[in-house]
C-alpha cells in the first residue's frame, strides 16, 4: 500500500474541521450527538462519513480533508457512546433503533435533501439500513468492508478486544496496542498510527483509556454466535453503491460480494461496483491516497 500521507497531509493542513453538536431524543431522554464538519457549509454535495463500532469521527480526517478540498462538505459524527458524543443510559440501547434516528436528526440539521454516505463496518450497516428505507436521503453509498452477510468469526474477534478495557500510561503505549488489534487496517504510516492513537484515547484519573463507552461491548457480544444476514436490506437498496473490501477481510466474504453484485435493485441497474484492496483485512483505513482517490472518484462520478 502506498504512503497515505503524501497527498492528504498537505490538504489536511489547509482544511480544518469545525466541531458541532446537536440534541437527539433517545430512549431515556435527550443526549448530545457530536460531529466534525469540513468544507464549504453551502456546498452542493454533502458527504456523511460514519465510523466503526469502537472508532470515532477522526478516522475520516484524511479522507474528509481531501473531499473538502475538492469542494464537498463532509460531516462525520461520533456515534452515541463514542468520542465527544454522550454515553447512553444502557448498553442495550446501542443499536439501529438509536443510530438511525440520530443520523436522521443530523441530516435534518444539515438542511440538505440528499447526502452521500461513506460507512466503515458499523457505519456501513447503518448506511445500508437507511438506504433500504422508502424516501431515504442517500444519493450514493460507499460500504467500506461491510455487506449483506457478516462473518461471525470477525464479530467474535472484534467483541474480544471490545471486552478488554486497558488503561495506558501514555499515548505511545496505546499506539503499540492499537497496532496489534487494528493490524487488519493495513500498512499505515507511523504518522497515521500516531494520529489514530491520539484520537482514540481520553485521559482519566488512572491513565489513558479508549474514548468510547465500555457498555457497547455487552450489546455487540450478542451477535457473535452466527453470521449476521442482511439480504432483506441489500435487496431494497437502489442507489449507486461502491463496495470496498480488504482482500484479507474476515468480515466480508468474497462469495457475499459476488452475490451482492448480482442481486438487489442497485445490482439490477448496474449500479454496484467492487474494489478490493491488497495488504489489509477488516477494514481498509481510508487513509491511503489510492483508497481516498477511489472514494473521491466514485462520489464525483457524473
Amino acid at each position: 500500500m502506498p504512503d497515505g500521507t503524501k497527498g492528504t497531509s498537505a490538504k489536511a493542513a489547509r482544511v480544518s474541521p469545525r466541531f458541532g453538536e446537536l440534541p437527539v431524543l433517545g430512549p431515556a431522554g435527550f443526549y448530545r450527538l457530536a460531529y466534525a464538519d469540513w468544507g464549504p457549509p453551502d456546498a452542493h454535495q454533502v458527504v456523511l462519513c460514519v465510523h466503526g463500532v469502537s472508532r470515532n469521527c477522526h478516522d475520516f480526517d484524511f479522507l474528509a480533508a481531501d473531499l473538502a478540498a475538492s469542494g464537498m462538505r463532509v460531516v462525520a459524527p461520533d456515534l452515541p457512546g463514542r468520542g465527544r458524543s454522550d454515553w447512553l443510559s444502557s448498553g442495550a440501547h446501542y443499536d439501529n433503533d438509536v443510530y438511525l434516528p440520530a443520523m436522521a436528526a443530523l441530516v435534518a440539521r444539515l438542511g440538505v435533501p440528499q447526502v452521500d454516505w461513506v460507512g466503515t463496518s458499523l457505519g456501513g450497516y447503518i448506511g445500508m439500513a437507511m438506504a433500504a428505507l422508502p424516501h431515504n436521503p442517500i444519493r450514493r453509498l460507499v460500504l467500506n468492508d461491510f455487506g449483506a452477510r457478516v462473518g461471525h468469526t470477525a464479530l467474535r474477534r472484534i467483541a474480544t478486544y471490545l471486552r478488554v478495557a486497558p488503561k495506558f500510561r501514555d499515548v505511545a503505549a496505546a499506539e503499540v496496542y492499537l497496532r496489534e488489534v487494528l493490524a487488519p487496517f493495513g500498512a499505515l504510516t507511523n504518522a497515521q498510527w500516531q494520529h489514530m492513537a491520539r484520537h482514540s484515547l481520553v485521559k482519566g484519573d488512572k491513565g489513558w483509556r479508549w474514548h468510547y463507552d465500555p457498555a457497547i461491548a455487552s450489546n455487540f457480544s450478542l451477535l457473535i454466535s452466527f453470521d449476521v444476514v442482511l439480504w432483506h436490506l441489500w435487496d431494497e437498496i437502489a442507489c449507486p453503491t461502491l463496495i470496498m473490501r480488504g482482500e484479507d477481510s474476515d468480515l466480508l466474504a468474497p462469495r457475499t460480494v459476488n452475490e451482492m453484485l448480482q442481486r438487489g435493485h442497485a445490482a439490477a441497474a448496474g449500479d454496484v461496483a467492487l474494489v478490493e484492496w491488497p495488504g489489509c483485512g477488516h477494514a481498509p483505513s481510508l487513509m491511503a491516497d489510492d483508497q481516498i482517490a477511489c472514494v473521491r472518484d466514485f462520489l464525483l462520478r457524473p
